[in-house]
């Protein structure tokens, strides 16, 4: 299957850029990466070479990372399914697939695995709280607000997913015109589609790239495919997991202090483990050195943790 792969990041968050890239190589695949940002090319790629619409650097055999310059003003969380269309429209219209990770997002699994997961509908993960029982108020409130705008919920959902992922086939594009057409609608509620973690939860919008994408679960008319909490890594107790996702408000893994952490009883997560395993290959994130005493802060801090925990 001819898969294109997708992010968006801004500021630091181009180490979990990086990392995914490196995961994903490491885990089998070939193929295009873009990379949506604002700010400037990551330092790791400097020898990226600048074409007309975009920067290129070749990652290794099979593998290459297109960053491609940004000029929305929408807070990049709500701005996911605009770029993974324009992907489609102008950039990779030949892709059979297109797949968007969140660049706090590692694999943990064979890339295989994603593109056979895709041919049974919208690839789609429980977030970390997943209990949104259908006749839940917001469900309520959101179907009120969609409906006069010619909206039908029709795939009633009781779980709440993670925008953070989402892989999709061309056959069920739909769904991102879906969800984008939904944050349209959004925006003069939310005073701007540059604003998130509107209000409190009590109101229908208050995480707004999460809401839009999970009112879009039910009013699309393409079949979902949602993995558990096993999809990014939300288990408790370990086990099995598609991906690991430094979600849940923490502090990321590459501005953590593992070892201070750990003194305060948070030993290191897998999700920071995966992080540093991810560090080095195809692309080097950081000199020797420092990735030598990053790896010394984890290894005291994961010793640690197993004494807090006995």
């Amino acid at each position: 299957m001819d898969s294109v792969i997708c992010t968006l990041f801004e500021r630091d968050y181009h180490y979990g850029v990086g990392a995914l890239v490196n995961s994903l190589y490491r885990l089998g695949f070939r193929g295009t990466v873009y990379a949506g940002y604002r700010g400037a090319v990551p330092p790791w790629a400097a020898a990226a070479r600048r074409e007309s619409r975009y920067s290129e650097l070749a990652v290794a055999p099979g593998l290459l990372l297109r960053f491609v310059p940004l000029s929305t003003s929408a807070h990049l969380t709500n701005y996911k399914p605009d770029f993974m269309l324009s992907l489609w429209a102008d950039y990779c219209p030949q892709a059979a697939a297109l797949f968007y990770f969140d660049p706090d997002i590692l694999l943990q699994c064979r890339w295989s695995f994603f593109e056979e997961w895709v041919r049974f509908g919208v690839a789609v993960c429980a977030d970390i709280n997943p209990l949104l029982p259908a006749d839940h108020p917001l469900r309520h409130a959101w179907r009120e607000y969609f409906e006069p705008h010619g909206f039908r919920f029709t795939q009633p959902q009781s779980i709440a997913f993670n925008a953070g992922f989402v892989g999709l086939s061309r056959r069920y594009a739909n769904f991102l015109q879906t969800w984008q057409r939904l944050q349209q609608l959004m925006e003069p509620a939310i005073d701007g589609l540059q604003n998130t973690f509107v209000q409190d939860r009590t109101f229908l919008f208050h995480w707004t790239d999460q809401d839009a994408f999970n009112i879009a679960t039910m009013a699309c008319a393409e079949p979902l495919s949602p993995a558990g909490l096993d999809g990014m890594d939300f288990m408790h107790g370990g086990g099995f997991c598609i991906m690991t996702h430094a979600a849940g408000g923490g502090v990321k893994p590459w501005k953590k202090k593992m070892l201070w952490s750990a003194l305060r009883a948070i030993p290191p997560r897998r999700t920071d483990k995966a992080f540093w395993k991810n560090v080095n290959a195809p692309i080097r994130l950081y000199s020797p050195l420092r990735q030598a005493v990053k790896k010394l802060d984890l290894l005291a801090a994961s010793a640690l943790g197993r004494y807090i925990h006995l």
